[in-house]
């Protein structure tokens, strides 16, 4: 049976090839055509598995060394230098000068003060100047003897705390002289002898609790009294001229964030006569002149600083309350904007401000001395004073300031000749409305502590409402200060100043006169006073010093009819112990 399977197989197997050999018959096929072949290429890459997951790389690391050699180079550096200078100066609590000037002119000064303390400071200052020489004008006659003599006496303190610090002072001035301003050198002193005497003392006191949000004040009290001598031997030779001053003023600030918030309020009184001297330490008197005044004040206001205290802003108000012979009440604008660019090199600022000045005897005749004892006291007002400039620095070593202001005063006090004196030496006040323009500029130069220079120029415009002039105030002025110090040995100064424009009312067509508005004035010429100092310091304890004033030798004159001396020699010594 199986046999038989085998034989059937194996017979299909041999038809089925017999098939598949089979040739079909031939076929011709007539055609023409062109058959081109492309090259073949071959694949280069072996065929891989692109997987989106990377293995990481396996990082291997070497071996640590634990002991490696160490190199050690030396090389010399310089040795340390260290510095031996005092930190510290030495302070001596005595100095003493004395000199003595061509024409006669002594001087000296002594003072003693205590050394360096944390808690207190006391002192004592006395100087005096005196002169006795002749003074001609420019040209060559001579004037009254212009002797005079001025001694001043201080005595003061301080004491320093954590919380609060108090300071307070007694002075004492002696002043004499003479109204020389009379073209005559045989003329009686005793006829134009002046001599004021002036006590006075202040008190202060300011607290300092360290914390911006607790309240700050000051208070400050001063007082002083003025007495002078009979200026004539004549029926009135007992009359003396007296003035009481006290003034008072409280502070308070407060600070809060970027904003301090402030008030002033204080009292200035001033009282003066002119009579016999009983009535006026009474302050009674039947003739002569007497005024009485008080000023009330109260200045509130906030001062705001921003970006890093870059900008400030100050706004306030000042209101004065003047009680006298008619009491008025007067209110000022205050207020003042800065900007710092560039880091302080420039700072423009603007601003307007205002307010009213008490004038005394003792305030004016620190102006001009020749001044008549009798005088009608006003106060002055300035309703608006409008500012601006800018300031700032050129460098590390110099800065720079240009600035222009307009302002307005009321019964703005000019001195003109007295025309009651018999001698016409004395000067009397005359009362105006004054529109004032000035147009400031001035730089500094410093080098250290061996050189510094700095000077102004300023140019003033006037307007008077009833006078034709501003009496005795200049148009031009120039001034100039500078210092030197050589090898710490040497030590020079320059001072100076320049001004002109300065025209003076007289009441006499004299020659070089001239009128203007039914006015007659004179023009006083150019001031040029330039004076330089040359010390030498022996040691720390000792030197002496040569000084020459008015080089140029000129005789200009200070008021009408009041020249000045010419050029001046004046040498001594100083002494620390």
């Amino acid at each position: 049976m199986k046999n038989s399977r085998l034989i059937l197989m194996l017979c299909f197997l041999f038809a089925f090839f017999q098939l598949s050999y089979a040739q079909p018959p031939d076929v011709t096929i007539d055609g023409k055509g062109s058959r081109q072949v492309e090259p073949a290429t071959r694949l280069t890459l072996s065929p891989k598995i692109i997987d989106t997951v990377k293995p990481s790389e396996v990082a291997s690391y070497p071996l640590l060394v634990y002991l490696y050699p160490t190199e050690i180079q030396l090389s010399p550096i310089k040795a340390a230098e260290i510095e031996t200078t005092e930190k510290l100066r030495q302070l001596y609590p005595i100095y003493a000068k004395i000199g003595m000037g061509s024409g006669i002119m002594p001087l000296g000064q002594f003072v003693y003060n205590s050394t360096r303390s944390k808690g207190y400071q006391y002192g004592v200052m006395v100087d005096h100047i005196s002169a006795f020489a002749q003074i001609k004008n420019r040209d060559g006659v001579a004037y009254a003897p212009a002797n005079y003599d001025k001694t001043n006496a201080t005595v003061y303190g301080k004491i320093v705390d954590n919380t609060y610090m108090i300071n307070g002072q007694l002075s004492y001035m002696n002043h004499g002289f003479n109204y020389y301003g009379v073209p005559n050198d045989t003329i009686d002193q005793s006829l134009i002898g002046q001599r004021f005497q002036k006590i006075g003392g202040q008190l202060g006191y300011v607290s300092d609790f360290g914390d911006s949000a607790v309240m700050n004040y000051a208070v400050d009290l001063g007082y002083h009294f003025l007495q002078t001598a009979a200026p004539e031997e004549d029926s009135i030779s007992d009359w003396r001229t007296g003035e009481h001053n006290a003034s008072l003023n409280i502070k308070g600030w407060y600070n809060y964030k970027s904003e301090e918030f402030y008030a002033n309020l204080g009292a200035r009184i001033n009282s003066y006569a002119f009579g016999v001297e009983d009535s006026i330490i009474n302050q009674v008197i039947d003739t002569g002149r007497f005024r009485q005044n008080t000023i009330i004040d109260f200045k509130p206001g906030v001062l705001t600083q921003l970006m890093n205290n870059r900008f400030k802003l100050d706004i306030g108000l000042s209101m004065a309350l003047d009680i006298g012979e008619e009491t008025r009440f007067y209110i000022y604008p205050q207020a003042e904007i800065k900007y710092s660019l560039f880091n302080d090199i420039f700072i423009p600022f603007a601003g307007i401000r205002g307010g009213l000045t008490q004038n005394s005897f003792s305030s004016l005749t620190n102006v001009n001395q020749f001044l008549a004892p009798s005088i009608v006291l006003a106060n002055e007002n300035n309703p608006y004073d409008i500012f601006g400039g800018i300031k700032g620095t050129l460098s590390k070593k110099m800065g720079f300031n240009i600035n222009a202001s307009f302002k307005k005063i009321t019964n703005k006090a000019f001195f003109v000749t007295d025309t009651l004196s018999a001698l016409r030496n004395q000067f009397g006040l005359l009362y105006d409305t004054l529109n004032h323009t000035c147009i400031e500029a001035s730089i500094f130069y410093q080098l250290d502590e061996k050189l510094k220079i700095d000077g102004i120029a300023r140019f003033n415009s006037y307007e008077t409402m009833n006078e034709t002039y501003a009496w005795n105030l200049p148009i031009l002025e120039f001034q100039i200060r500078a210092a030197y110090n050589l090898f710490d040995k040497f030590m020079l100064n320059l001072d100076g100043h320049i001004e002109t424009g300065r025209k003076a009312l007289i009441y006499d067509l004299i020659d070089g006169a001239e009128e203007e508005n039914n006015q007659y004035y004179i023009n006083l010429g150019a001031i040029v006073d330039f004076n330089i100092g040359v010390s030498y310091r022996y040691n720390k304890r000792v030197t002496a010093f040569v000084q020459l004033n008015n080089l140029a030798s000129q005789r200009y004159n200070n008021w009408y009819n009041y020249p000045v001396q010419p050029i001046q020699i004046m040498g001594g010594v100083s002494f620390r112990f």
